[in-house]
C-alpha cells in the first residue's frame, strides 16, 4: 500500500510474483468483467496506468490478521481522481505471498458501485 501512495509503480509490480491474479474487487469490476481477476504483469501494468498512476490514493489501514501466508487488512481508501471526484470507502484486502514472499494473490471487497458512482 505504501508503493501506491508514494506513486512507486516499480516498488508495486516488484511486490508481486509474474503469475499474480488480482481481484479489485472480487466480483469483477470495468476493468475484469468475467471476475476472473487481472493476472500476470501485463495486466498489473495496466491496473497501474489506468487506476492509479492518475489518481491520489491513500489508506488508513486499521487491522491486519494474519494467518500463515496470507494476511487480511482491514482499511479506509481515500482516492482522488483526476476528474476532480472524491471516494472514501472501507474496505477487507485480502493478500497472500508465494515461496519467495511475492504477493501472489489479492481479493479485495468493497462497494464497487460507489466508486463508480462518483465518477458518473
Amino acid at each position: 500500500m505504501t508503493a501506491v501512495t508514494e506513486g512507486d509503480r516499480a516498488a508495486w509490480l516488484a511486490a508481486y510474483s509474474d503469475s499474480a491474479v488480482l481481484r479489485d474487487p472480487v466480483g469483477g469490476s470495468p476493468l475484469d468483467p468475467d471476475a476472473d481477476g487481472l493476472r500476470g504483469r501485463a495486466a498489473l501494468e495496466q491496473f497501474w496506468d489506468l487506476t492509479i498512476a492518475p489518481n491520489d490514493v491513500g489508506f488508513a489501514i486499521s487491522a491486519v490478521h494474519p494467518s500463515g501466508r496470507e494476511a487480511a487488512v482491514v482499511a479506509s481508501v481515500a482516492i482522488g481522481f483526476a476528474n476532480g471526484a472524491q471516494v472514501d470507502y472501507d474496505g477487507v484486502f485480502v493478500y497472500a505471498v508465494d515461496d519467495g514472499g511475492r504477493i501472489a494473490s489479492v481479493r479485495s471487497y468493497f462497494d464497487l458501485a460507489s466508486v463508480l458512482a462518483a465518477l458518473a
